[in-house]
């Protein structure tokens, strides 16, 4: 291990409760910045994530250490009376706990925010769910899946005329607990420039899909508008599309900008464009988008990337590759900003891990570790805090409450 005395919220503790991705990833998220959390796993299997994965190595997860990464693991029966006792215990002295369990579970189980803010007045008790703690659908399970489609990003997503697919990562899931992080550090602000207690964060995957839809909104209210699939570009706005190269990739050019758009005009070599009717405006070229693009790649194809890349660097345009992850691998900027970590592990060895975003100049987080190898393996460090003895905690074994 690192440094475990890092970061912003070093001295923050947290009590991670819930499984599989978007609580897990709020946890993750603070723990990058130095915060305490404490993993409370089910006794035996653990997080179903130590599972999951496109793929694995030594039979592990690989997506496990950079979600579970500076992190401690605690094994509870939430089940169970006991069980349930000593999470209260933690969260007597917690500063936070997430948790992403169905609506009303913790209230089942007897820890509802009123029942612990008793407990811990200064809680701060983070709730993601599909649908939010409150309203009709409250009570309805729901995964990242669900909350992009009735939250709107889906159907805007993919090919005119095509049924819009799903993206490639569990976006829903990730953008929700990036919400999440952010209420909890306002909550923690708030506790501190006023009386010192806690409040309830509740983030839910749908309406944080919905909080991305930009205009579509008032789109919809003041003009009818219902904004739809657009392919690879964007609707009324050119040049900002993929272009080929003569090596058969794709670039992607953003010029859309009057002044941009005169630079690439500049990188071309067509400077009659610039006064051209069809592009002489944003207004015109949106217009005219379909033949403006198909214009530029005219020209995009009879170059390299790598000589497309020199002309536009060259008039500072804005334009970039379409990586993939081994591309990124090798980028220079993204190996110069740390974003490649390269650490030892005890079962993978050398292996490859996203840095830490963003980058902070007076405390920046670190990855101290890649997270507990096995289930429950600070159960004796956590416990001993709490002061159970050996015999405790051998019978709580017994019992299976750990």
């Amino acid at each position: 291990m690192n440094n475990k005395n890092f970061g912003p919220l070093n001295g923050i503790k947290v009590i991670e409760m819930g499984q599989l991705l978007a609580g897990p990833y709020v946890g993750s998220r603070l723990a990058d910045f130095g915060a305490e959390v404490i993993k409370v796993e089910t006794p035996g299997s653990g997080d179903p994530m130590r599972e999951w994965g496109h793929h694995r190595y030594k039979g592990k997860s690989l997506w496990w250490p950079t979600l579970a990464r500076n992190k401690k693991s605690l094994t509870v029966n939430l089940r169970e009376k006991e069980g349930q006792e000593i999470v209260r215990q933690l969260l007597s002295t917690a500063d936070g706990l997430i948790e992403n369990f169905k609506p009303g579970t913790l209230e089942k189980w007897g820890m509802s925010p009123e029942e612990l803010h008793q407990i811990n007045p200064k809680l701060i008790i983070v709730r993601v769910s599909g649908f939010g703690q409150t309203g009709p659908s409250a009570s309805r399970p729901g995964f990242a899946s669900i909350g992009e489609a009735m939250g709107g990003l889906r159907f805007i997503n993919g090919f005119p005329n095509t049924p819009p697919p799903r993206f490639g990562i569990s976006l829903g899931d990730t953008l929700t607990a990036m919400f999440a992080v952010e209420g909890f550090l306002m909550a923690l602000v708030e506790r501190q420039a006023n009386d010192g207690k806690g409040q309830i964060v509740d983030a839910a995957i749908t309406e944080s899909c919905f909080a991305m839809l930009e205009g579509t909104l008032p789109e919809f209210d003041k003009c009818g508008i219902i904004r739809k699939p657009s392919g690879t570009g964007l609707a009324n706005v050119a040049p900002s599309n993929i272009y080929p190269t003569s090596d058969d990739n794709f670039v992607v050019i953003a010029a859309n900008l009057d002044t941009m758009f005169k630079r690439l005009c500049e990188a071309m070599d067509k400077l009659e464009w610039i006064k051209d009717p069809r592009f002489f405006d944003h207004k015109a070229r949106g217009n005219n988008a379909e033949e403006l693009d198909l214009l530029i790649a005219d020209w995009s194809k009879t170059l390299t990337m790598k000589e497309i890349g020199k002309k536009l660097d060259d008039k500072g345009v804005v334009w970039g590759p379409i990586n993939s992850i081994e591309n990124i691998v090798e980028d220079e900027q993204f190996k110069s900003r740390e974003m490649i970590l390269e650490l030892e592990d005890e079962t993978f060895g050398t292996i490859k891990v996203p840095g830490i975003v963003p980058k902070l100049s007076k405390t920046p987080g670190q990855v101290a570790w890649l997270g507990p190898q096995k289930v429950g393996e600070h159960n004796k460090e956590i416990l001993d805090g709490l002061g159970y003895s050996d015999s405790d905690q051998q019978e709580l074994l017994k019992n299976k409450i750990i």
